[in-house]
């Protein structure tokens, strides 16, 4: 756990004091998963030998939703869980720097002394072997380190990292798999299951005239998540768990023009959940979306989906320390 008190900021000059002259781990660090864990464990293991905070620099949007607006990325982790996936892991702070197009302007040189010295008064960097920055990418790891010999921190690349297969880690791949509904192979690159956040709201309700009520959800639009039906647990605001089955889509027999949903049948509960801020995470997938000819063969399905589902769910263990926290 963190030695001190989490900081979230949006500029590094809005550090408390304390925490400037740490090692900062850079990156997107969009999912969080093992590839980034290995820059992030770095620069947590070298902070602790140095005795100084670990930090971690991220942008926020995604650079590559400010230059493609039109084709806004699909985000693994939403701003606020990267945030809370990196308090866990050990760090100290996070700074999620505005990224705009004048920020993106500035040299590689106006980045470093103006957000690396003059923002964390930095000690030491760590961030992958690829890592460019300044306008038209003219700062990457050469010059980076050349850097830290002229204003005095250290620098360490970390290599790509590769799975059992010997293939990269990465969150490109990730999205990809979770676009295929490969959820419990995109769950082993994560190290944890992939976990949605919003609120819930209050739909048309025939799910619960059908005699399972649903606890709605809507993503962001650019989520790519194949559209199915998938095993869930659900974490509400208070901490409690609990298993479900889950639709996301666009609801091919009683809706197919409506915008897709997170529509999430809890099990063995009855309540109240409308304005609650709620986390799904997806376990596996069961089948694809179906139109059916009429709502009683509809509900046999359903019924067929939540028996899969309770036994897929009656002996999950948890893949690492995250997936505890978060689905466990």
């Amino acid at each position: 756990m963190s030695r001190r008190p989490f900081a979230r900021v949006g500029n590094p000059t809005d550090l408390p004091r304390h925490l400037r002259g740490g090692v900062v781990a850079i990156g997107n660090f969009d999912g969080v998963h093992r590839g980034h864990r290995s820059v992030l464990d770095r620069a947590r293991a070298l902070a602790e030998r140095k005795g100084v905070p670990a930090l971690a620099l991220t942008f926020e949007p995604h650079p590559r939703s400010v230059f493609r607006p039109e084709q806004p990325v699909f985000r693994i982790t939403p701003a606020n869980l990267r945030s809370e996936l990196i308090r866990i892991i050990g760090f100290d702070g996070i700074v999620e720097q505005e990224f705009t197009k004048d920020f993106a302007s500035q040299s590689a040189e106006e980045f470093v002394s103006r957000i690396l010295m003059g923002g964390f008064g930095i000690s030491h960097a760590v961030t992958g072997f690829d890592f460019h920055f300044g306008k038209d990418r003219q700062g990457g790891p050469a010059y980076l380190m050349a850097a830290g010999e002229r204003h005095g921190f250290g620098v360490t690349l970390i290599d790509a990292y590769r799975d059992e297969g010997a293939e990269i880690v990465s969150s490109s791949r990730i999205r990809a798999l979770l676009a295929a509904g490969e959820v419990a192979e995109a769950a082993g690159l994560l190290g944890y299951r992939y976990t949605v956040e919003a609120e819930i709201t209050r739909g048309k309700q025939l799910g619960r005239t059908l005699g399972y009520p649903t606890a709605n959800m809507a993503l962001p639009p650019e989520t790519d998540l194949k559209h199915g039906i998938y095993a869930v647990r659900l974490r509400r605001e208070d901490g409690t768990l609990h298993d479900g089955v889950a639709s996301f889509g666009r609801r091919p027999t009683v809706d197919e023009d409506g915008a897709p949903l997170l529509e999430t049948f809890i099990f063995d509960f009855s309540g109240d959940l409308y304005g609650e801020t709620a986390r799904v995470s997806i376990f596996g997938y069961l089948r694809g979306e179906e139109k059916f000819t009429s709502l009683d063969d509809l509900v046999v399905q359903m019924k067929r989906d939540e028996q899969e589902a309770r036994a897929l769910l009656s002996g999950v263990r948890p893949l690492s320390g995250l997936d505890g926290v978060l689905a466990f």
